[in-house]
């Protein structure tokens, strides 16, 4: 036998630093191209003979491009394959790169940027869906903290290292090289990722152009593009406001808001955002911690330049700190998985720093503007490791890209407006008066971030499991089944009860079965209530079918044999207390799962079902299964754990726990009713008026 180095190892396993390496340097490209600009802004000013407020264009250009391309790049990974939108993204930076630097009028910069931004925003999605998917085929229980570091670290510390980074290389080689940076990264980036990353599984052939569209909802994508272009058309135009602009956002928005509700797959799921809250206030607290940060970025860095009279190298050495700093909290943070405690630091260390940002003056010490940039430090670092890890934990599995990109959206928004708040307050000249009004209005940011933080109770300490929180005690009913703090909302337009093997026959085999039948009832009639489509499933045999089971099915071959389970036979049927209606699926399997020689998939396509809630006998057999195949099917899905049982308690509580939640949402019962999403939002009422039995 060959023996295995350590280096192969690790080069090896789910995340070796083959598979790690290339992720990390596709999502460095963004935060690199963010922050490296600001050093070449006044020299980019004085080459084109333009004013300094002009350049910012190219920060804002970028950030639109970005706030756009991010959640679309999350949606194009979802639907044709990560590291495919990976390479395109990869192509498309080395392109504006070579595009700015042989540039030589302003718009063909902003051109360049727009091509930097959609290029680069499509490594962190892709990067989170490439992490979540081999951590579901490694069967992680828990999110990988170390990865997930990395990632926060490539991004949060690149963004504080961009500035002296592009202070040395723009004193050096001029301000050409802000782009021609991206010529030699993106070829190792490229390089690595054809050479480590594993192709993606081809993409279902023969899909009309209509059908792709739908898929990734193609009109909200433009609808929430033009709303974008509008909103910072307004933001642009202060501190003399472009009211028409604003109205035209507004209107965008509205039209937005009618298209996702309507859409079969939308692009934004405004129902998650309306019912997942935990999760939108996760995108507004890395939004508004983003608008800090890059204030001090784009900010301080001209004041330190146009004010302080430091050089660009000078200025950017300045700023090392607080990129240091970054990736020395970013370590402990993320290898703890750690979420709550890490947030509210960002938050105290931000109304710290930004205090502290109103005694610096022209005249003080570079020590002192070190001091803030070390501050500034840790907020960068908890701020990115606790947000990120939240997200992985809120998200829905199989929309993560969405979601990663939705999140750096927001991201891009703070810093639209970091942008737009920096060029009101030196819009006459650079000041030390200016610096100090941008230091109140961080100060006002800090104190809405530590309440936003402070106010949110379903931010977990850290996760107990891979999309579960700590602080979610289990249901007595479950016997130690975890519930998540905060799932998605459930739509009962597009949502299914799909009630499995729920037949005498069946429910025979468990100690005692009453409860748990009281249960499924209630979940039916809630389910009814809510104008849910409630589908029946059992397992029975006609006589032609006992022909039709090998040998080689260990399980059913006994069965065929012994002619059990005869659809006629009245132990077969749906148990009487569970009674179908006229309107309600009902189909009859010969196999474990609930989709295996069965029209269930089509009845459910045909009604518009995209939600499955799941209640079935047993466990390990017709839950596990159905979950597996749904998932493939790309249907998101609840697992009702205490209306579902195994003969072996121990074998439910290890499904429920370890396996299920990778791929479905674990609930009980008595979560229904307030996931039920009732005129628009999740119900709060119907719980009052339906209760379990203990």
């Amino acid at each position: 036998m060959t023996a295995t180095t350590g280096s192969q190892q690790r080069a090896a396993g789910p995340f070796g630093w083959r598979t790690v390496t290339p992720l990390l340097m596709g999502s460095a490209l963004n935060p690199v191209n963010s922050s490296v600009i600001a050093t070449a802004l006044v020299p980019i000013a004085a080459a084109l003979h333009v004013p300094v407020g002009r350049t910012l264009i190219l920060v804002s250009s970028l950030y639109l491009a970005c706030a756009i391309a991010q959640p679309t790049a999350g949606k194009l990974a979802e639907e044709f394959g990560p590291r495919r939108v990976f390479l395109a993204g990869i192509m498309l930076v080395l392109l504006g790169g070579v595009a700015g630097g042989l540039g030589d009028n302003l718009a063909v910069l902003v051109m360049a940027r727009v091509l930097i931004g959609v290029g680069t925003s499509c490594g962190y999605p892709s990067a989170m869906v490439i992490i979540r998917r081999r951590s579901h085929q490694a069967g992680l229980g828990e999110p990988p903290g170390s990865v997930l570091g990395s990632l926060a670290i490539a991004g949060s510390a690149t963004v504080a290292i961009g500035p002296p980074i592009g202070g040395l290389l723009v004193g050096g080689l001029g301000w050409r090289s802000a782009f021609l940076l991206n010529v030699p990264l993106t070829a190792a980036a490229l390089a690595m990722t054809l050479a480590w990353i594993p192709r993606d599984e081809q993409p279902a052939a023969g899909r009309k152009i209509a059908e792709v569209a739908t898929r990734i909802d193609l009109g909200g994508i433009v609808v929430f593009g033009a709303m974008l272009a509008a909103l910072l058309v307004f933001l642009m135009s202060l501190p003399r406001p472009d009211w028409a602009a604003l109205a035209i956002s507004a209107v965008l928005a509205a039209l937005l808001a009618a298209w996702e509700l309507r859409a079969a797959r939308p692009f934004i799921d405004l129902r998650l955002l309306a019912s997942a809250r935990a999760l939108t206030r996760t995108y507004l607290r890395f939004g508004l911690t983003l608008l800090g940060v890059y204030v001090v970025l784009y900010g301080i860095t001209q004041w330190m330049e146009a004010a302080r009279g430091l050089s660009p190298e000078q200025a950017g050495l300045v700023l090392v700190p607080m990129g240091a700093v970054a990736a020395v909290v970013s370590h402990p943070v993320s290898r703890r998985n750690l979420v709550r405690g890490p947030l509210i630091a960002c938050a105290l260390f931000m109304l710290l720093a930004s205090a502290a940002t109103l005694f610096i003056t022209g005249h003080s010490a570079v020590i002192a503007l070190v001091g803030v940039m070390v501050l500034f430090g840790v907020v960068v670092g908890t701020a990115s490791v606790g947000n990120q890890t939240a997200l992985y934990l809120q998200s829905p599995p199989e929309n993560l890209g969405t979601a990663s990109g939705l999140s750096r959206t927001f991201g891009y928004l703070g810093s639209i407006a970091a942008a737009t708040i920096t060029s009101i307050v030196f819009r006459a000249h650079v000041s030390d008066a200016g610096l100090h009004d941008m230091a109140l209005i961080l100060v006002g940011v800090a104190a809405a971030v530590l309440l936003l933080t402070l106010l949110d109770r379903q931010l977990p300490r850290r996760p107990k499991g891979l999309g579960l929180s700590s602080a979610t005690p289990p249901s007595p009913d479950t016997k130690g089944s975890p519930v998540p703090a905060q799932s998605p909302a459930i739509d009962p337009r597009r949502a299914a009860l799909v009630i499995m093997d729920y037949q005498p026959a069946v429910l025979g085999g468990l100690d005692d079965h009453d409860q748990l039948l009281t249960r499924a009832a209630c979940a039916i009639d809630l389910a009814r209530h809510a104008g849910i489509t409630v589908a029946y499933v059992r397992v029975a045999f006609a006589d032609e079918d006992y022909e039709q089971v090998p040998e080689a099915n260990k399980m059913l071959a006994r069965v065929a044999r012994s002619r059990a389970l005869h659809h006629e036979a009245p132990e077969t049927q749906i148990h009487g207390r569970l009674e179908p209606q006229l309107g309600d699926i009902v189909v009859r399997k010969t196999r474990v799962g609930a989709f295996s020689t069965t029209d269930l998939d089509q009845q459910l396509e045909d009604r518009g079902i995209t939600t499955l809630i799941l209640a079935g006998v047993s466990t390990s057999g017709v839950v596990l299964s159905t979950v597996r195949e749904a998932a493939d099917r790309d249907y998101r899905i609840y697992v009702l754990a205490d209306a579902s049982a195994d003969r072996d308690p121990h074998v439910h509580a290890v499904l429920t726990e370890k396996v299920l939640p990778m791929q479905a949402h674990l609930i009980t019962v008595a979560d229904l009713p307030s996931l039920i999403i009732t005129a628009g939002r999740p119900s709060a009422a119907t719980n009052t008026t339906t209760k379990v039995r203990p």
